[in-house]
């Protein structure tokens, strides 16, 4: 039983003004503090992919080394997929992904959500040609329902009444140690992603 909590009623109306970097700064800062599990075995991995593929909703992110150089990038070192009972972190750079996880992926009957989805599935298949089903973009959601927000931040903000920090996003993902505070920020991320979306799907945001 994991100690997270997160606000189901925010203060901030739906089709208020976007919330200001001040307001948000005054939010309490949540960091997830759940069962995280780090994957780097196949082992490992089998006994992920058959722990989530009993859930009906997942968080989902991926985190990649940023490039400094113009016309240089990297594939993804990180996939974060967050369950109702923790987050699982696939370690990529270290075992890349089986059959059973891209299965997720690929399940109609297993709802993925986050923001910028679009770049994390077109990075995730130059990595392995998947197709994937039910991924669903929490600003598009967010947008039908006259929230302003669209990234992760904003969003946790306006749903939850949260503040998540960004500080660990450009930091080297293809090491192959991650740092606590790669790790923390990594499950953040991916449970927010969840919470949003079942706080959204509550109708949690005053319409």
């Amino acid at each position: 039983m994991h100690t997270n909590t997160y606000n189901t009623h925010p203060r901030h109306a739906a089709h208020s003004a976007r919330l200001s970097k001040e307001a948000i700064n005054e939010l309490p800062l949540y960091a997830y503090e759940g069962a995280v599990t780090l994957v780097r075995t196949e082992e490992e991995m089998e006994l992920a992919a058959k722990a989530l593929a009993g859930e009906t909703v997942l968080g989902f992110d991926t985190e990649t080394k940023p490039s400094f150089s113009k016309g240089k990038t990297y594939l993804p070192s990180l996939l974060q997929l967050a369950g109702e009972q923790g987050v699982f972190l696939f370690h990529m750079g270290v075992q890349p992904l089986s059959p059973a996880v891209w299965k997720l992926l690929e399940a109609p009957d297993i709802v993925k959500v986050g923001v910028a989805v679009h770049d994390d599935l077109l990075a995730l298949k130059k990595v392995f040609p998947f197709t994937p089903h039910a991924v669903y973009d929490l600003s598009t959601l967010a947008k039908k329902k006259g929230i302003q927000e669209q990234g992760l931040r904003g969003l946790a903000a306006r749903v939850l009444g949260l503040r998540i920090s960004k500080g660990e996003r450009c930091s080297n993902w293809a090491k192959k140690d991650l740092s606590s505070r790669q790790i923390r920020y990594a499950a953040t991320d991916a449970w927010i992603s969840r919470a949003v979306f079942i706080g959204l799907s509550a109708h949690c945001v005053s319409e």
